[in-house]
């Protein structure tokens, strides 16, 4: 029995001892990268595009933004936002021409601009991170340039390709991928407002859609030679310097030079991913994507981890030297001078759950996260003052809290084509007046959104050019200054509004007739409920009936598409820190219904629309945000939109994830970030000690049942001899 006693001792021994190690147990990461400087994030779905030309999306930009360098980036710290070189030795330099060609000064008037041309003059020694795209044999031929379906058949991903190389980025890259935005294969969303600037681009893509359906035609698959035809307005010079020429003035054209559509794609690249079988194995540039940046996606697992690492080939950017007044104190300048990036690797893990996802941030298996509206209790507490504060719980773990308004607004709109809301008559006017000031976005903030947002008081959102803050900056049509704060108007005035616009008490004077109006909207999820039934509480407030109409989103678009919506609620994220990307929404020529463009709401007002085209192209300066106050004041009194809000980004951080200050506008940020692994690790153990009484309770269960089996075993070894002997 003693034998059997012994070795349950070390059945419990050897339980108790089981995963203990270093690291905290619960670790969910290899024991090998413990201590490790990595930056640890999630996604939530795979990104659909890594393709710079096809890319439209945060989630994509995520990663892109490390891989790709367009011309152009952004200051990391400085606000408002200014923009930088890149991969350019300096800011392009622009020529204002005539309809001839002729140089133009500076100053020439807007009328006299026929053509700008930007010359932009690339860095030496960029280096493209190594891929098998560029790999070359004995010979100088590329290997890989010509596969065989069976060379292919032991190929699954980009790893399996034993060589690979390099080379330095030309300005010939540059004009290849504006190129790849007129290939129909690549559905380029921007290619359409490109072409309308682009001198040549639009007659440049016809001539390659035909070369693309005459492909089609033929049953081919595979390379289509983009370089057969030039482009006009876009011309390599030499190995480092191009122009891009566009019609008139179009200033916003150096803000789409900071984004991934304007990357440099190398035509090598091309033509390694459209090799016939590629595509059917995901090996695509929409998988693994080539670029010249500070990090190179080296896993895609969409079920499971998607893992950026330090490109060996970068040639390393100096993280900045100075930013705003506070960013020192913030301690956001201590790495001011230091080569980029600082840390070597950026797993991203699936997570599809936001509870899981918050559960390791305070473990501190993540290194940042959002607030979603089940832990914003937990995270944040909001004093009597309105003021904005970590909790106890998170200040205690040395959390902190990094908030932004977003370069963003959403808003109701109303279809400016409907006999009822639409028009530009003061009756339809003074509805849709009142209408607004009965939406109470402040306590829509309060109740959906946890606080997080400001109600909007025009198209442009703050952080833009043109924006106004304070007592400047309140839309008068549906507030007043009061005490020195906007207060919304009241329930009377607008329904003194209402009855203007001939329906007092939300009774139509005419027909005797409830007013009843119509929300077009897609909600399916589960806090739609309650929305919902704010919206009609808000119309009840002027005894107007409010019918939602759900539907598809596909039944939506169409509805948006032919103008038969009445009211509807949409958004917009700025692509550029420019108001000209706001003010567009209430072109006329921009109408959705009439000519497909993002003027959701169908507006037309011929005054707003001169001084918008008069202001778009404008530098900033006090000229021009004249023109837009002018703007501005327009579309308040019409008020085609409930001008809706502007939301906050509320993001948390450990306190070893250095150099985090929100910038809404750049893409490449993951390298000016810096993780202090020694602090993670230590807080890791202290915050994940091993939980020992859930293994000791069944240990102890193992006795219980080993010990009395053991005796019973024992007793009937001792019996059965003596049954024998009788």
């Amino acid at each position: 029995m003693r034998q059997y006693t012994r070795w349950a001792a070390w059945v419990s021994l050897l339980t108790l001892l089981a995963g203990c190690g270093d690291g905290p147990w619960n670790n969910p990461y290899p024991a090998r990268d413990e201590g490790g400087n990595i930056l640890y994030s999630s996604f939530s779905e795979r990104p659909k595009h890594l393709d710079p030309a096809r890319s439209y999306s945060s989630n994509e930009y995520e990663f892109i933004g490390q891989i790709y360098e367009p011309p152009l980036q952004y200051h990391y710290l400085k606000r408002p936002y200014e923009l930088l070189p890149l991969t350019l030795d300096r800011m392009p330099k622009v020529i204002f021409l005539d309809a001839q060609g002729n140089p133009l000064p500076a100053n020439a008037p807007d009328e006299q601009v026929a053509f700008s041309q930007y010359l932009l003059e690339l860095k030496t020694g960029v280096q493209y991170q190594p891929h098998p795209a560029f790999a070359k044999d004995e010979n100088g031929q590329f290997r890989y340039h010509a596969l065989t379906k069976q060379q292919l058949e032991s190929v699954h991903t980009l790893s399996d390709f034993k060589y690979t190389d390099s080379r330095e980025l030309h300005a010939s890259d540059y004009v290849y991928q504006i190129k790849r935005l007129a290939n129909p294969a690549n559905h380029s969303p921007i290619f359409g407002l490109m072409a309308d600037y682009i001198v040549g681009l639009k007659e440049y893509g016809d001539k390659i859609n035909a070369d693309y359906e005459a492909m089609k035609a033929r049953g081919e698959q595979g390379y289509l030679d983009l370089n057969a035809y030039e482009i006009e307005g876009v011309q390599a010079l030499d190995r480092f310097r191009y122009t891009i020429t566009v019609k008139g003035k179009y200033p916003q054209l150096e803000y789409w030079l900071a984004m991934p559509f304007f990357a440099p794609m190398p035509v090598e690249a091309d033509l390694f991913y459209s090799q016939p079988g590629m595509e059917e194995k995901n090996i695509s540039l929409d998988w693994y994507p080539v670029g010249t940046g500070a990090y190179m996606l080296t896993v895609n697992n969409p079920n499971r981890q998607m893992i950026l690492e330090r490109n060996p080939n970068y040639r390393g950017e100096l993280y900045p030297r100075e930013g705003m007044p506070e960013d020192e104190a913030a301690g956001l300048l201590a790495d001011a001078g230091k080569k980029m990036p600082f840390i070597d690797k950026i797993v991203f893990s699936l997570e599809t759950e936001t509870i899981p996802y918050w559960n390791k941030f305070l473990q501190g298996y993540y290194d940042t996260s959002g607030i979603s509206s089940e832990s914003f209790d937990q995270a944040v507490q909001i004093n009597t003052g309105g003021e904005v504060a970590l909790t106890e719980e998170m200040q205690t773990k040395g959390i902190q809290l990094a908030t932004a308004v977003a370069s963003s607004t959403y808003y109701f709109g109303f279809n400016m084509k409907d006999d009822v809301v639409g028009g530009n008559s003061k009756s339809a006017q003074r509805l849709r007046q009142a209408i607004s000031i009965a939406m109470d976005y402040e306590e829509f903030i309060s109740i959906f959104a946890n606080g997080r947002g400001i109600a909007a008081q025009g198209p442009v959102p703050p952080g833009i050019f043109g924006y106004k803050d304070g007592e400047a900056g309140i839309n008068p049509v549906v507030y007043d200054w009061v005490d020195g704060k906007a207060q919304r108007k009241s329930i009377e005035h607008a329904k003194q509004l209402l009855a203007e616009a001939g329906y007092p008490d939300g009774v139509d004077a005419k027909t005797g007739a409830p007013l009843t109006l119509n929300l077009d909207i897609v909600a399916s999820g589960p806090d739609d409920k309650a929305r919902l039934s704010w919206y009609r509480k808000q119309f009840q407030k002027l005894n107007i009936q409010l019918v939602i109409r759900n539907t598809m989103y596909n039944r939506f678009q169409e509805k948006m598409s032919k103008g038969t919506a009445q009211i509807f609620t949409w958004g917009w994220n700025a692509d550029y820190p420019d108001p000209e990307n706001f003010m567009f929404l209430l072109y006329g020529p921009n109408s959705k219904a009439d000519h497909q463009g993002e003027n959701a709401a169908n507006y037309s007002n011929p005054k707003f629309d001169k001084l918008f085209e008069k202001m778009k192209n404008m530098e900033n300066g006090p000229e021009r945000q004249a023109i837009i106050d002018e703007m501005t004041k327009i579309v308040r009194e019409d008020s085609p939109w409930i001008w809706g809000l502007h939301p906050k980004s509320y993001a948390l951080y450990h306190q070893w994830y250095k150099n985090s200050k929100p910038n809404l506008m750049s893409h490449n940020t993951m390298q000016y970030k810096r993780i202090d692994a020694s602090v993670r690790a230590q807080q890791r153990l202290a915050w994940n000690p091993p939980v020992l009484w859930p293994i000791a309770l069944v240990a102890g269960l193992l006795l219980v049942v080993i010990i009395p089996a053991v005796v019973i075993y024992r007793r009937r070894e001792h019996m059965a001899p003596r049954k024998a002997r009788v």
